[in-house]
């Protein structure tokens, strides 16, 4: 075995960059990340650069240097569209290849909606809308995504949609030609994977099929999965194979499911869900046919007639008081966990052939939060549960990730009098986070507990002093791989801020793990009143 390849954290970048990093990471990986540049000599604009170890990439992460080189030229080719972040540059030397790209500063979509809950149905036809509008834009110009899924459904500082991530992406068809191609390789996420992917017969190679699917109808399914999820906040199955319970139930009854799940969904959607969720490829709707659906060219108070967001602060404020921790809740249970529960289960499924990111045990860094301007602050003392004094509550009382631990979630008025944008309400940073008074000694105990009660293995380290990270690295309820951080940090002499940082896999399971955690450990947070 030769020796393992540099890391990624290690290993410097190159020095002729045409643009300056001023933030640390906001995207986490042992192969890739994201950080925030600008031009060189200028202030502005600010754009996202994704780094790739082409040592750790292609040795460790299964990803092929043709796969990269197809990525870079599908993305550039897409050009430019309002809902699909746009490709700017890219670059290489010889141990790193770098995409510069539009920034997504509002963040994930899915981190911002509510698992087992959804949004309403406004706000999941303005997504969808835009989805719709991203998907028929890329298949007009003979492009399909082939993973369509929340990790890359992302939002601009004004709240619109933006699809990410090419790295799967397929040329179907040339521009100006009618013939379409055919794809043979088995990739996506498994609760969004078309079942003609995973149904088909292999060759020796488990991730080629013998026959070809057209990758476009596939995207289609996908998006009506992704459809179903802002409506409830849950996938449908699994995975749609005959290991899904759900997904059985869902062919035997010809898509007229009567669980719990599917009861929420007005009548009004169902067809088009029906329409989009068609097991036969060659009978599902075409996107003019979504585009058509009643449902689908419905008024939305939120749509503008140029397809963005007509109100910013309104739709921001609508979902920011959408999310809301009960902690009444039973914590190992949502709607869809009765029959297999535990978070660290490991049952043999279908498992998507895309390139994963290993993950290592190097330090990393990430954007964090903005911190609580608390004066007087000292880590040297350890903290005990103490009465928070009136003056630290006055300031995070504009805290917005605080509203979602009340019983009435609501926006602070001082933040709607002075929003110009989305994300002035609804940050880009994760809301998966709380604080409590608990010193670290206290509370480092209490977190591994309630993980231990999840069936979650955990290992703590001491990051610094006044720091605590604890490993995570699970499977969520859909058996799909869960990993990340959380860390305990001392911000002041009477708070400790907890942040769980996602690394890998789906924001919504990783919002509903942070809620699962949050409920176990309820009497270490800090509640607004």
């Amino acid at each position: 075995m030769g020796a393992p390849p540099p890391s990624s954290q290690t290993t410097p970048l190159p020095d002729d960059l045409p643009f300056r990093i001023i933030s640390r990471t906001i995207g986490l990986g042992a192969y890739a990340f994201i950080r925030k540049a600008c031009p060189t000599d200028q202030p502005k604009p600010v754009i996202a650069v994704k780094f790739i170890n082409k040592a750790h990439a292609f040795r460790q992460g299964r990803l092929q240097p043709k796969q990269l080189q197809k990525e870079l030229a599908l993305h550039k080719f897409l050009g430019k569209h309002q809902n699909i972040i746009h490709f700017l540059a890219s670059g290489e030397d010889v141990s790193w290849t770098w995409i510069a790209m539009e920034l997504a500063d509002g963040g994930d979509l899915f981190d911002k909606i509510e698992a087992d809950v959804g949004v309403g149905m406004d706000i999941a036809h303005f997504y969808f809308t835009q989805l719709i509008s991203a998907v028929s834009y890329m298949h007009s110009k003979g492009v399909a995504h082939r993973d369509i899924k929340p990790e890359n459904i992302l939002l601009s500082g004004e709240g619109n949609l933006k699809l990410a991530d090419f790295g799967l992406a397929a040329l179907f068809r040339k521009v100006g030609e009618s013939q379409v191609r055919l794809c043979n390789t088995v990739c996506g996420s498994p609760p969004y994977i078309a079942p003609e992917i995973v149904s088909g017969k292999r060759h020796k190679r488990q991730d080629i099929l013998a026959s070809g699917y057209a990758p476009d109808i596939c995207d289609i399914w996908s998006c009506g999965v992704v459809l179903f999820v802002l409506l409830v906040g849950n996938t449908p199955w699994d995975e749609p194979t005959q290991q899904s319970y759900e997904f059985n139930q869902y062919v035997a009854s010809n898509g007229r499911m009567g669980d719990d799940l599917w009861k929420k969904i007005p009548s009004e959607i169902l067809s088009l869900l029906r329409g989009m969720l068609k097991l036969n490829p060659k009978e599902r709707f075409t996107l003019d046919e979504v585009r058509t659906h009643p449902w689908f060219t419905r008024h939305n108070p939120h749509l503008s007639s140029s397809g963005t967001a007509a109100n910013p602060i309104s739709l921001a404020t609508q979902m920011l008081e959408n999310l809301r921790i009960d902690f009444n809740a039973q914590p190992t249970l949502s709607q869809r966990d009765s029959q297999n529960d535990a978070m660290d289960l490991d049952i043999p499924r279908f498992a998507a052939t895309q390139p994963e990111t290993p993950l290592d045990n190097n330090p990393f860094d990430w954007e964090k939060p903005p911190r609580i301007a608390a004066a007087g602050v000292s880590a040297s003392q350890p903290m005990h549960h103490t009465r928070i004094s009136h003056g630290l509550l006055d300031q995070i009382a504009d805290d917005p990730s605080l509203s979602q631990f009340t019983p009435t979630p609501s926006v602070p008025l001082s933040l709607t009098q002075m929003a110009k944008r989305f994300r002035d309400i609804v940050p880009a940073y994760s809301l998966a986070r709380f604080l409590s008074p608990l010193s670290l000694s206290l509370l480092a105990p209490l977190l591994v507990e309630a993980l231990h009660n999840l069936g979650v293995a955990s290992r703590v380290q001491e990051a610094a002093e006044g720091q605590v990270w604890i490993k995570i690295d699970t499977h969520d309820t859909r058996q799909q791989a869960l990993k990340g951080t959380i860390t305990a940090e001392r911000i002041s002499e009477e708070l400790v801020e907890v942040r769980f940082v996602k690394a890998k896999g789906d924001p919504l399971q990783w919002r509903r793990f942070f809620k699962k955690v949050v409920v176990l450990c309820k009497d270490g947070i800090l509640v607004p009143g």
